[in-house]
């Protein structure tokens, strides 16, 4: 339990996303100490000697690379190590390799630290969560993934680039996996209270068409192999969602983010990591909450559930 207030961060992993969330956290000006540990301590220390040289610029935070002993008094552990994900392979295929890699990172970081929050972020991001509350023998309330946070994210910026409207007006949810079986909550999508489908058809002037929920639906369950597949990785956004959950956190907001967790009950769904929208304070989970769905959603909902599950008996945990 969080009973003062976040100051240090450790990142593992300083690859682009581990690399790229030191430096969103770095000029967001939340906290005070970030700590970089990377079994290549040479990156880990470029990093750092980057970050540093920027620091004139930005509010006062001590940045430095260490090992998982640096873990110790850290507030919030962030896990964003683990194989890459490479063109062609989905999510799913990195389970097994960073499984293995992940039940060394956790045990390492709880053998110094056992009072943190976990906030995991390497893919597949909601089976590395079962794996990090499973191995961490963490209460479920200070294991968190970053699930579906980017994917609403990215929902919330095409359907907004759709009707011509700021996107942070746009409220909309992807819920489940993280990945090939995510759900779009068309139901509850809406801006100002109006349903989606009604604003476009009353108030949105330059929309020229219907929208089309299987194209925007395709671009956002996609979005990551298309990123992959010109650039070779995605991190910007990733790490901007992250410093999202790391602020709610930090200022105690009960903010309602769609992180992944383990479930206990909701939807009649048990023992299985997905994203649900989830109230997140000092704390970590206040609250997964369980919004109304259309019979179809639930339905789809429970399947990206259970599509985690065979997976997840399958490993060595």
């Amino acid at each position: 339990m969080i009973n003062k207030p976040v100051k240090k961060i450790a990142v593992v992993g300083t690859g682009f996303v581990g690399s790229t969330t030191a430096y969103t956290l770095m000029v967001s000006g939340l906290v005070s100490e970030i700590v970089l540990i990377d079994l290549n301590m040479s990156k880990a220390e470029g990093e750092v000697m980057d970050l540093n040289h920027g620091m004139p610029f930005v509010r006062p935070v001590r940045i430095y690379s260490g090992t998982y002993e640096d873990c110790s008094d850290s507030d919030i552990v962030i896990i964003a190590a683990g194989a890459n994900q490479k063109p062609g392979e989905t999510r799913i295929d990195l389970a097994h390799k960073n499984t293995v890699i992940f039940k060394d990172i956790i045990s390492k970081v709880i053998s110094y630290n056992n009072h943190c929050i976990l906030l995991v972020v390497t893919n597949p991001v909601d089976i590395l969560t079962y794996v990090t509350w499973k191995v961490s023998n963490f209460p479920k309330n200070r294991v968190i993934g970053s699930g579906t946070v980017l994917d609403t994210a990215r929902f919330k910026y095409l359907l907004g680039e759709h009707v011509g409207l700021d996107s942070r007006n746009i409220h909309a949810y992807i819920l489940g996996e993280h990945g090939d079986t995510e759900v779009a909550i068309w139901s509850l999508a809406n801006i100002a209270g109006i349903p989606m489908d009604d604003y476009c058809k009353n108030y949105c002037g330059g929309c020229k068409e219907t929208i089309s929920r299987t194209e925007i639906y395709n671009k956002v369950r996609n979005a990551a192999y298309n990123i992959i597949d010109r650039k070779g990785a995605t991190y910007y956004a990733v790490a901007l969602a992250v410093k999202r959950i790391v602020e709610t956190v930090v200022r105690d907001e009960n903010s309602i983010l769609t992180i992944s967790s383990h479930i206990e009950g909701q939807y009649g769904i048990n023992d299985v990591c997905i994203s649900l929208p989830t109230v997140v304070n000092k704390e970590g989970i206040s609250k997964v909450l369980e919004v109304p769905l259309s019979d179809s959603e639930l339905e789809d909902v429970k399947k990206s559930a259970q599509s985690l599950k065979q997976i997840i008996k399958n490993l060595d945990i």
